[in-house]
């Protein structure tokens, strides 16, 4: 009998590190989509307040902290990401687990927002696009969503199926990057680690 084991998205494929900027994948965290019941938006936000310390998200941002965040995901969608949603939700909104649904990456180090500058249509300049801004996008002609953490840290979601196209698409932008800033002066040596 075949023993089948549980895969990342990117497992085999990551991380890449090319000069001072590293693709990876982010740990495994529970996601769950919130679509607010008609008129039961303010109830929602209150009720994850009391149970998560967080509360709805406007659009274009994120509520939370590290391990529990609520991410605008488009109208009347916010993505409930790490924990996992207390029960008293549903009196307020519909649930969907999305967990094994997203491949979520972690794009990181200087010259990052210029690499999702050759895979999204977005203004990602610093006083545009802030720490704490998400959009749903189009990702390398995919459909997607980035999310500034940091300075110089984004996450970048794509289907689950689309990931070693996300991938290769990053790698292809990364190196891009990485060349110009090299021929420059700013750059350093290209290298990719392999798991």
């Amino acid at each position: 009998m075949v023993e089948l084991q549980a895969q990342s998205p990117g497992a085999g494929l990551l991380p890449i590190v090319i000069g001072d900027l590293r693709l990876n994948e982010v740990a495994p965290e529970r996601m769950t989509s919130l679509a607010p019941y008609n008129g039961q938006a303010e109830a929602l936000s209150e009720a994850m307040q009391a149970a998560h310390g967080m509360a709805w998200p406007v659009p274009g941002r994120m509520t939370g902290r590290n391990g529990a965040r609520a991410m605008w995901f488009g109208r009347e969608t916010a993505l409930l990401i790490g924990p996992e949603p207390d029960t008293g939700l549903t009196a307020h909104a519909a649930l969907s687990d999305q967990s094994d649904a997203w491949a979520v990456l972690v794009l990181e180090g200087p010259g990052a927002a210029d690499v999702l500058a050759r895979l999204c249509p977005l203004d990602l300049r610093d006083h545009v696009f802030k720490r704490g801004h998400v959009a749903r996008t189009e990702v390398a002609h995919m459909a997607g969503a980035i999310a500034r953490m940091g300075a110089d840290n984004w996450r970048i979601m794509v289907f689950r199926s689309m990931a070693g196209t996300l991938i290769h698409e990053a790698e292809t932008a990364m190196r891009r990057v990485a060349a110009r800033r090299n021929s420059t002066g700013e750059g350093a040596d290209i290298a990719r680690d392999l798991p």
